[in-house]
């Protein structure tokens, strides 16, 4: 093996030689990672020098780069690779709009051409490849106005006619990502944010659905509320519902069906057999026992659902879809506007379905019959052909949700709110779903997306998500992140981008190995930026990075500059001296929260059982390490009293002495809430589970589902009683008093 060529490759594809930990120790990049990872990417590492090769001839090959970011009103520079016996000839560029997600999709229009003559350009650079020679000349393009992605196509004249021999994706971004009006100046809004599925109400069949979400849109914007926070809503596996994690999702693309509001439907209401089957006493009592378990539990009530939804089904094709009347024409508008990523998914969807009855262990599709692989190939088409009704099954699902968000989304408008629904976008998705099928020569194969070790995840984390191979992704025009970014802004008023350094790199583990052995990987940082800022500036969405844990150098001036919030929890946010920061001292750019799904409740925090959790599940090196933090914990709770104090909220009748305090206290939930309130940030997000002092989190890094229940526990407190709880009463009184 070559291990200079091999060093060459890993340089070349972005793999970075080293990384540090968040203690700063330095961890070289072995050669057996390099292989690996450049395997995960469709390298071959044992012959880098050859792989070299041909990434050079196909970079000069290629007459213009897949892709070029540019910001509005700036001259657009970009470089056309001509072999030196034809750069005396006239080609010919025409610029074009082209909003399609995949490059050339759409109908386009001209916006620019003209002809030119490569050997009157400026060479920047030139090669010599197989006894030929490539210049590469700059061709300056006149400043374009209108943010959007165009098309430039670069042409000759051939055999009679113009042939276009070369294409590139132009993203036009503008200077700054979507900012509400209404959180123009120094004016700031507030609201909760919740894990839908554990919304508990007298409605509801057991999971928090669009219909809760309904009433909380209600109750917050009549508290003066004026954002609404939620979990991701990404397609899960509907043929597999104890598959729970929405940040290990089928598809990023299209909703999970399981946060219907089955009543809510329209053809319920219409249907006689599937009213009469949830008014009986055997349906009502499974109904009962849903709403009264402390635990989501999926499988049942997917049952529930599913056996309703295929009546209403059936109501709507007999009805409505042999009719052809309006709701079949607003469906069939659907399917239209979201065309081939919706066929894809309902296809993934039906696929799924029929080879799971047939054999209960296949899990996705890396485990279908060969045929049905490729969703461009003869199996797939076949399929499509001979099991129309599954397919139409799955597309009228996804209507239906999609509807209901639109509605949410609709009312909050409606209510005025400043910001509105905030959803979030997943770091990625499942290996066996929908979007790794649709997408799968993008993603890796063989690695996945993690972080190295910190004080919050001693051994590192390997998150089980195949991540984006960078160059192909590049290559495919940044399609699928345009697609998961199009879906998830089309109705709500900000996005949070989890773990959003992936922009400009990404942890990558090999499959197997321990988090340790991996390396960071680099991506197209401006590109990727631009591609966001363009999205959110289209629907009018703002964007929040989640950016926690190690962030590069430079990373968050950048975003901040770009227009992008900060994501700023309470508990990281510390001096030096790792006191807790006055609130004059946060950013205004920013969403503050207490904590967050992955990191402890404050009530948790408080008592320390989430380092007793860990402690139990093994996540620590050693006992000394859990005693360690045991002590910086019970350090923690005297800042917290301090800076309390420094700011007049200590609640009355308490000092900064936390061994009289060893659980929190409502009143003190109250003063730290209100402390968050008084910073300059445009956003501050409540959790429920704050508000209500609950010590578990919804989810623990780090275990598997049968050591913790990840992603299932649901609330107390019956969101019918929020209203007149005193805690929820006493909160937003003082967020309104605080924030406005």
């Amino acid at each position: 093996m070559d291990v200079n060529a091999l060093h060459r490759l890993a340089e070349r594809l972005g793999i970075a030689d080293h990384y540090h930990d968040i203690w700063g120790t330095r961890h070289p990049t072995t050669d057996e990672t390099r292989r690996r990872l450049l395997a995960a990417m469709g390298m071959d590492p044992d012959r880098a020098e050859a792989e070299l090769e041909r990434l050079d001839a196909e970079d000069w090959q290629r007459l213009l780069p897949p892709v070029l970011a540019s910001a509005v009103g700036r001259p657009v520079d970009i470089s056309v690779t001509i072999p030196d016996d034809s750069a005396d000839a006239f080609w010919y560029w025409r610029l074009r709009a082209d909003d399609g997600v995949r490059p050339g999709e759409s109908p386009a229009c001209v916006q620019h051409a003209d002809r030119f003559r490569p050997v009157d350009g400026r060479v920047v650079a030139e090669c010599e490849l197989a006894g030929r020679r490539y210049l590469r000349y700059a061709l300056d393009l006149p400043p374009i106005e209108a943010p959007g992605y165009y098309l430039l196509e670069l042409s000759r004249d051939q055999d009679g006619g113009r042939t276009v021999l070369g294409r590139c994706r132009l993203i036009v971004a503008p200077v700054q990502c979507h900012q509400p009006a209404a959180l123009d100046g120094d004016r700031r809004t507030w609201g909760p944010a919740v894990q839908l599925y554990g919304l508990r109400s007298q409605r509801n069949w057991g999971i928090g659905d669009f219909g809760d979400l309904a009433q909380l849109i209600e109750l917050s914007a009549d508290m003066g509320a004026g954002v609404v926070g939620l979990n991701p809503l990404h397609a899960l596996f509907t043929h597999d519902p104890a598959r729970a994690s929405p940040y290990s999702p089928s598809s990023r693309c299209f909703l999970n069906v399981l946060y219907l509001d089955v009543e809510a439907i329209p053809e319920f209401s219409e249907c006689v057999e599937a009213r009469a089957r949830v008014g009986e006493p055997a349906f009502q009592a499974r109904l009962a026992r849903l709403r009264q378990s402390d635990l989501v539990n999926y499988v049942d009530v997917a049952a529930a659902k599913f056996e309703v939804l295929g009546l209403l089904y059936r109501q709507f094709c007999d009805r409505h879809l042999a009719t052809g009347s309006e709701r079949a024409q607003a469906f069939s508008r659907f399917r239209a506007a979201r065309g081939v990523e919706l066929e894809r998914h309902a296809l993934f969807e039906a696929i799924q379905a029929h080879c799971g009855r047939e054999d209960a262990g296949i899990w996705g599709w890396p485990v279908w019959p060969e045929s049905l692989r490729d969703p461009d190939g003869d199996g797939v088409a076949a399929f499509a052909a001979g099991h129309g009704d599954a397919v139409n099954y799955h597309a009228w699902l996804q209507w239906l949700v999609d509807e209901q968000l639109q509605a949410l989304g609709q009312a909050c408008l409606g209510r005025q709110m400043a910001v509105g629904l905030y959803l979030d976008l997943a770091l990625g998705v499942n290996p066996g779903g929908a979007e790794v099928w649709a997408w799968q020569g993008v993603f890796a194969q063989g690695a996945h997306a993690g972080a190295p070790p910190d004080d919050f995840n001693l051994l590192g984390q390997e998150w089980g998500l195949p991540p984006f191979v960078p160059h192909r992704l590049r290559a495919a025009g940044y399609a699928p992140m345009i697609a998961a970014l199009r879906a998830n802004m089309r109705h709500a008023g900000a996005l949070r981008i989890d773990h959003v350094m992936a922009l400009a790199r990404l942890f990558w583990v090999p499959a197997g190995r321990p988090p340790a052995e991996g390396a960071y990987v680099s991506y197209p940082f401006e590109e990727m930026l631009a591609v966001v800022s363009l999205e959110g500036w289209r629907h009018g969405c703002l964007v929040i990075g989640e950016d926690l844990g190690t962030v590069p150098d430079g990373f968050r001036p950048r975003l901040a500059e770009a227009g992008l919030l900060s994501y700023r929890p309470f508990l990281f946010e510390r001096t030096p001296d790792q006191h807790f920061k006055p609130p004059a001292d946060y950013p205004r750019a920013a969403l503050v929260t207490l904590s967050t799904h992955d990191l402890p409740t404050l009530a948790g925090f408080w008592c320390g059982s989430d380092i007793e959790q860990r402690a139990a599940l093994g996540l620590f090196f050693s006992d000394s390490q859990a005693d360690a933090l045991r002590e910086a914990r019970a350090r923690d709770r005297v800042r917290v009293l301090e800076a309390l104090a420094r700011e007049g909220l200590l609640p009355a009748g308490m000092d900064t002495d936390p061994g009289k305090l060893p659980y929190m206290t409502d009143a003190l939930a109250l003063a730290i809430q209100t402390y968050l309130a008084r910073t300059p940030a445009k956003l501050l997000v409540v959790q429920p589970e704050d508000i209500f002092c609950l010590a578990e989190q919804a989810n623990v890094p780090g275990s598997l589902d049968h050591q913790h229940p990840n992603w299932r526990r649901r609330l107390p407190v019956e969101l019918d009683t929020w209203r007149d709880d005193d805690r929820v009463r006493a909160l937003y009184a003082a967020l309104r008093r605080e924030r406005g």
